[in-house]
């Protein structure tokens, strides 16, 4: 199980947390915990004080961050003995941050600094635990999740870490770790990065081949829209892996498109649920296609459209890859591509080297450039053989101007790119073809 930082972002919801988490008899779970929401903020912000050589400004933001985590004690722990010990801790914590205010600050101090919120939160979760009589014990993610040189998880590693250390705790009902933080390959406190928690907890589900592995945030499941824009959505109850990394690859911000990859390599469902609604049925993403389904639709903002137009292209043997060299020596990704016999037009969504991209591409032919873009992906089961798909989704877009359309590329997926402002007409247009008709 997984909980984000508004599933622990207060005594009290600690408290309702905790007792989801709580298993059956006979039951072991493994749960995975963001820091308290706001303390990375927090965390960043005093980063940003020392490396700006400023230790007064970053003592203030600890001062305050100590002040706030003080204040939950009283109202988290019921007796003097497990107060104290989560005084003592919190005690040793601020001055360890504190130490920070003297001496150089470089990257490697910030990711320690910011691994601090997730090592907080699961003390402060297990000491209540173990007030309340449960059999809990706390794992350091730090003894568990290690990275490869690449950045990439070391799978074989964190398999092997995890077995041993629930060899060495063996009698404990509920094991307790940090999501985001980790070692890299030279043993230094590093973090996850893409996915964070949730990328944590599949790799662990996933290497204890565990029945399920719970993604907790404060939605049920994930809608077959933006609720934010367009009115009564559902939640999906099932989707297929790849069907879920496309929706969150395009922006259903609940997963991160990655971090579902190990369980689905490994075979174990993710079931997301709502800590607010604990027994909503949620979605669940597994390795079934349900056939002849679209699931949902979703966005991605911020999208830059670049076509290449050159007459020197057709037929032009090395055209594409030298269009993608470029693209790639700049480490920018691309979204979405079509092309036909005289242009190429693709989409990015990473602006950062986007000047000296366009100079290098007009080297190849005439380049023009759109800005405020939307892609808009339709999902589910949409092989070439399923009749009609296709057809429907672009009617519902008959009234709107798209600028491109994807199609082909993924068995569960067509893309629009369409102006910002079309945005919220699309996804309303495609809900009220697809799910409505």
């Amino acid at each position: 199980m997984k909980f984000g930082g508004t599933s622990v972002g207060s005594p009290q919801r600690m408290k309702e947390v905790a007792q989801i988490f709580c298993p059956k008899e006979g039951e072991q779970t493994f749960v995975v915990l963001s820091a308290m929401s706001g303390t990375t903020n927090s965390l960043v912000e005093i980063s940003d004080y020392l490396y700006k050589d400023n230790p007064e400004g970053a003592s203030t933001i600890i001062n305050k961050l100590e002040q706030k985590y003080f204040a939950h004690v009283d109202e988290l722990y019921a007796t003097e003995e497990y107060r104290q010990r989560t005084i003592q801790f919190l005690q040793e914590e601020f001055r360890y941050l504190r130490s920070f205010c003297k001496g150089k600050f470089t990257a490697n101090e910030e990711r320690i600094v910011l691994a601090q919120g997730e090592i907080i939160s699961t003390n402060m979760v297990t000491n209540y635990l173990l007030e309340q009589g449960k059999r809990a014990v706390l794992l350091s993610a730090l003894d568990i999740i290690r990275t490869q040189e690449n950045g990439e998880p070391d799978l074989v590693y964190i398999r092997k870490a995890t077995m041993a250390q629930l060899k060495e705790h063996p009698d404990y009902d509920i094991y307790i770790t940090q999501g985001f933080i980790c070692r890299n390959v030279k043993g230094e406190v590093d973090n996850l990065q893409r996915g964070g928690s949730d990328y944590t907890a599949c790799l662990i589900g996933a290497a204890l081949q565990t029945d399920e592995i719970q993604i907790w945030t404060d939605i049920d499941g994930m809608h077959n829209n933006d609720p934010r824009i367009v009115e009564h959505t559902e939640p999906v109850r099932q989707l297929y892996f790849e069907e879920a990394a496309e929706l969150a690859y395009f922006g259903a911000k609940i997963l991160h498109p990655t971090c579902i990859q190990p369980a689905k390599f490994a075979g174990v469902p993710v079931r997301l649920l709502n800590t607010m609604d604990p027994t909503a049925p949620g979605t669940i993403i597994n390795n079934e296609i349900q056939k002849g389904t679209i699931k949902a639709v979703a966005a991605k903002d911020n999208i830059t459209c670049i076509q290449i137009q050159s007459s020197r292209m057709l037929l032009a043997y090395g055209f594409l890859r030298k269009v993608f060299e470029i693209f790639e020596q700049y480490k920018t990704s691309i979204d979405m591509i079509c092309t036909s016999e005289v242009g190429v037009s693709v989409t990015i969504d990473n602006r950062a080297h986007l000047t000296d991209i366009v100079n290098e591409l007009k080297m190849y032919g005439t380049v023009e450039v759109d800005n405020d873009m939307c892609i808009v992906c339709v999902v589910g089961d949409l092989v070439s053989g399923n009749v009609g798909f296709e057809t429907r989704a672009c009617m519902a877009v008959k009234k709107i101007p798209v600028r491109m359309i994807s199609y082909g590329g993924s068995n569960y997926n067509i893309s629009f790119l369409v102006k910002a402002e079309d945005k919220k007409r699309t996804l309303q247009a495609l809900s009220e073809t697809l799910f409505k008709g």
